[in-house]
């Protein structure tokens, strides 16, 4: 089984997943949960394996895109392999990040990943602490994708993102919640893939809400789906 769900902030939105483990005791480590971004596991040198441990503890293998607030400098560090056929970061054996414009067969399924987002509290967070340009992605990661989704014919299963295209923050819940976002670089790149490529759906986080858009986009945060729901 893969299921998906929103951000984990470390051990902040942890909860959420060892409550579905409890009431999921028949999963295995065979099981995936995919977090849609701001993993936030990855984020002190000198506690990195005791954040890590709760994480590997859980009886399913958590994959994760990294959002904006991950630390990049930590994160980027990990050797790159591959694994289901896109690059990853292998952070522990049961605990990999996905990286951007990869486009990964696991179970059946093809799932294109692109995290990445714009910290909008930056400006109370410092530079190489707490906030990374590396937030951002880059032109290379965008060309590495448009190359990637072509190898599929710009056809793959799945999305998961951090944030989502300009049209998504047009729709309700988005445009209805009490805290708006404007629109930033990472929401017009993300609109330039909802415009070439056939997918089932999409999945994201960042928004710290819950809601179908349409038949197509979801936006988690602490709801936890299985993969094409």
């Amino acid at each position: 089984m893969i299921f998906v769900t929103g951000d984990t902030h470390g051990d902040v939105d942890f909860k959420k997943l060892e409550d579905f483990a409890r009431d999921n005791p028949g999963l295995t480590k065979s099981d995936y949960m995919i977090v849609a971004g701001d993993f936030g596991g990855v984020w002190w040198a000198k506690t990195l394996a005791a954040d890590l441990k709760p994480y590997s503890a859980l009886p399913f293998t958590v994959l994760f895109v990294d959002g904006n607030h991950e630390n990049f400098d930590i994160l980027n560090a990990f050797p790159v392999t591959r694994r289901w056929g896109g690059k990853v970061h292998m952070v522990r054996p049961d605990v990999i990040h996905l990286m951007r414009g990869q486009v990964y067969e696991l179970e059946g399924n093809t799932i294109f990943t692109f995290g990445g987002a714009t910290s909008i509290d930056r400006y109370v967070r410092t530079e190489g602490l707490s906030w990374w340009r590396e937030e951002l992605p880059s032109h290379a990661e965008l060309d590495e994708a448009i190359a990637n989704l072509k190898r599929y014919g710009n056809k793959v299963d799945y999305i998961i993102t951090h944030s989502c295209g300009e049209r998504a923050l047009m729709y309700p819940p988005l445009r209805t919640r009490n805290i708006q976002m404007g629109r930033y670089p990472e929401n017009h790149m993300l609109s330039y893939f909802e415009d070439i490529v056939t997918y089932k759906k999409w999945y994201f986080g960042h928004y710290h809400m819950d809601g179908v858009l349409n038949d197509n986009m979801t936006v988690l945060y602490q709801k936890i789906v299985p993969l094409g729901e």
